[in-house]
């Protein structure tokens, strides 16, 4: 319950308060969390200072008690009357602001981490071999990206220019990308750092991960396909990946937590999660090219879950750092409708997505609109929403 009118079926209740950075006009941006169709400006009604940064890094380095007592507080200005002449005043409609990067990225780690995604680029790329390599069933295969080119929702997707050789053509050519492609993904915050030289265990992971947001990992298909091997995804990747602009608090989305699906092959020591509290979440997203609905990856089938993804990244030692972003990769189901990636929806280019304007698709096209959005239960018996992330193609510069 809270004293506020929230609109019927918000995702953004008192079970989810996410944090993000908003500016009003004329004004510097600034850490806030959303409630209903609303803004509640921290720095504002909490005086601290580490709200008035312009990024959520300052206040995420403080660790976990800091981040659980501070959302008791919310929780308590939010629900309980006594509170409404203090807090009110303070609240800002979403309509008014200006949403902005919510953290200061330090390093950002891209995973492969959905079965059926793989599977289904394997059967693609690899026809006469197995879909999986061999090593997919026994770590969470990832890439390094680039930290640089991570921005807030809404930053326009300039189409990328690369290398780019057919399997028909007898050498590379220079030019726009011609297989533009997206990558509907969960993406995690590390808010409290590690120290080097010491692996970050599986029942670690919510003293470090602050929360959880929306990823768009746009993909040159084209470029990527002639440069990955033998040292995987660079320029295909690193010209943009696009994220939403709330962070979900993990305290969010302790209803949405389920078990990952069964391993068929037994797990090293560092990575084994049999009889620890799981880390597979039901997270629903949909995504939207033009408007119209192409596909709902379903996130609870994902084989490595999030604390897999940091226990493995950080088991040779490596650090974490306040403002880490992890991805899981692209998430795929079962099903046609389930695939998140266009590569996958239209089976390489062999199988046009049909649009309801009754164009087609393969690959995205300047002036194509993409919208990811998702949902998860929470704590409240209704479901919460990780906001969206938004991106139109623009012509290659």
């Amino acid at each position: 319950m809270t004293w506020l009118d929230l609109p019927d079926g918000t995702g953004f209740g008192p079970d989810n308060l996410p944090y993000g950075v908003f500016s009003t006009r004329g004004t510097s941006p600034r850490t806030g969390v959303a409630i209903g169709d609303l803004v509640l400006d921290l720095h504002a009604v909490t005086g601290d200072d580490v709200h008035a940064t312009g990024s959520l890094n300052g206040f995420m380095v403080r660790g976990p008690e800091a981040w659980q007592a501070l959302r008791r507080d919310l929780t308590t200005w939010l629900t309980d009357a006594a509170h409404q002449a203090r807090v009110q005043p303070h609240l800002v409609p979403r309509s008014e602001v200006t949403m902005h990067l919510p953290v200061l990225v330090a390093d950002y780690v891209d995973f492969y981490s959905s079965r059926h995604h793989a599977e289904n680029l394997g059967r693609m790329f690899r026809p006469d071999s197995e879909p999986l390599t061999p090593n997919w069933r026994h770590l969470p295969i990832g890439y390094h990206g680039r930290a640089g080119t991570v921005q807030v929702s809404g930053t326009p997707v300039v189409r990328p220019c690369g290398q780019r050789k057919a399997p028909t053509e007898e050498a590379p050519t220079f030019g726009p990308s011609q297989r533009l492609d997206i990558e509907a993904e969960v993406g995690f915050v590390v808010g409290a750092p590690s120290e080097l030289g010491t692996p970050v265990p599986l029942g670690a992971f919510e003293r470090h991960v602050f929360g959880v947001c929306l990823v768009n990992d746009w993909s040159a298909r084209d470029l990527q396909a002639w440069e990955y091997v033998p040292l995987g995804p660079f320029l295909g990747k690193s010209f943009l990946t696009s994220v939403s602009p709330w962070v979900v608090p993990l305290a969010a989305l302790e209803a949405a937590r389920v078990q990952p699906p069964a391993r068929d092959v037994p797990l090293l020591p560092y990575l084994d999660d049999t009889g620890t509290g799981p880390w597979g979440l039901d997270i629903a997203i949909e995504v939207r090219l033009g408007g119209q609905l192409v596909s709902c990856p379903p996130f609870a089938g994902m084989y490595w879950t999030p604390a897999q993804q940091l226990a493995h990244m950080t088991v040779n030692g490596a650090g974490l750092r306040t403002g880490d972003l992890f991805a899981s990769g692209t998430v795929s189901g079962a099903e046609a409708d389930q695939r998140g990636s266009l590569v996958e929806l239209s089976w390489g280019g062999q199988e046009p997505l049909s649009l309801a304007d009754g164009t087609s698709r393969t690959f995205l096209e300047d002036g194509d609109v993409v919208t990811l959005t998702a949902t998860a239960p929470g704590t409240g018996g209704g479901r919460i929403s990780l906001g969206e992330v938004t991106g139109r193609v623009e012509p290659a510069r």
